[in-house]
């Protein structure tokens, strides 16, 4: 417990003590509860520590994609196509002309540009595993190098190369495909299109291949914005009402 704590928790026990309840409060049932302030002080710091790697942050990613994910396929019917908004870092899913699900996504950062053009769907891959980005591990398992790129980075000696996990893949265009990965709030991918691993499940469920892909700098007339549903403009929570 740190110096912030005892302090309070002398407080505590002073006001019960001049409320003359101290007595009836068994000593055992007081050091748990102290304990449990310090438990409570101990996860927060966790979650804001400088020290506590941001990836594996409690919910960070969780936080961000709650705000603005959302799937809603009840009664929709027509062809599926996906919609992608670079400017906005935004994946829209249609069935027919109505949105039913919005995704927050994270594409290629600067010098690995998601190419913006009309494509389509050509694979599915479940458990899909890069052939190019990945880490150098040793014989042990233990990483020596790590996000690599195997046609830049020599490998070093005694090491293998070990491909970065691409779940739920949707191959879009030569090695650019959709899938479960990290979404940090920015384009930070060699290309690709990351989204929340419970959104990449539903467009890859939903999206068969041959499903038109369009991939655009912004969000040119007719396809969607935060606020665009079928040919009517609303309030983004209208929309996650539906």
């Amino acid at each position: 417990m740190n110096y912030a704590l005892n302090e309070k928790f002398d407080q505590l026990s002073a006001a019960l003590q001049k409320a003359g309840l101290l007595a009836n409060i068994p000593g055992r049932l007081l050091a748990v509860f102290g304990m449990l302030l310090a438990g409570c002080a101990t996860n927060q710091e966790a979650t804001t520590s400088p020290f506590f790697p941001t990836n594996t942050l409690p919910g960070r990613n969780g936080e961000y994609d709650n705000q603005i994910s959302y799937w809603n396929d009840a009664k929709s019917r027509g062809k599926p196509r996906i919609v992608v908004d670079l400017e906005q870092q935004r994946a829209y899913f249609y069935k027919g002309g109505k949105i039913v699900g919005i995704s927050v996504i994270s594409t290629g950062r600067e010098g690995h540009d998601t190419p913006p053009g009309d494509f389509r769907i050509t694979q599915k891959d479940l458990t899909h595993v890069s052939s190019i980005y990945g880490d150098y591990i040793d014989q042990n398992g233990q990483v020596v190098m790590e996000n690599v790129d195997v046609t830049k980075d020599p490998r070093p000696r005694g090491t293998v190369f070990r491909g970065a996990p691409m779940p739920y893949f949707l191959r879009i265009h030569g090695a650019i495909g959709m899938h479960a990965g990290y979404l940090p709030g920015y384009p930070a991918s060699h290309g690709c299109i990351r989204l929340p691993e419970k959104m990449a499940v539903h467009f890859f469920h939903e999206a068969p291949i041959g499903t038109p892909v369009a991939i655009h700098q912004g969000s040119p007339s007719g396809y969607g914005s935060d606020s665009f549903v079928g040919d009517t403009y609303l309030p983004f929570t209208s929309i996650k009402q539906r």
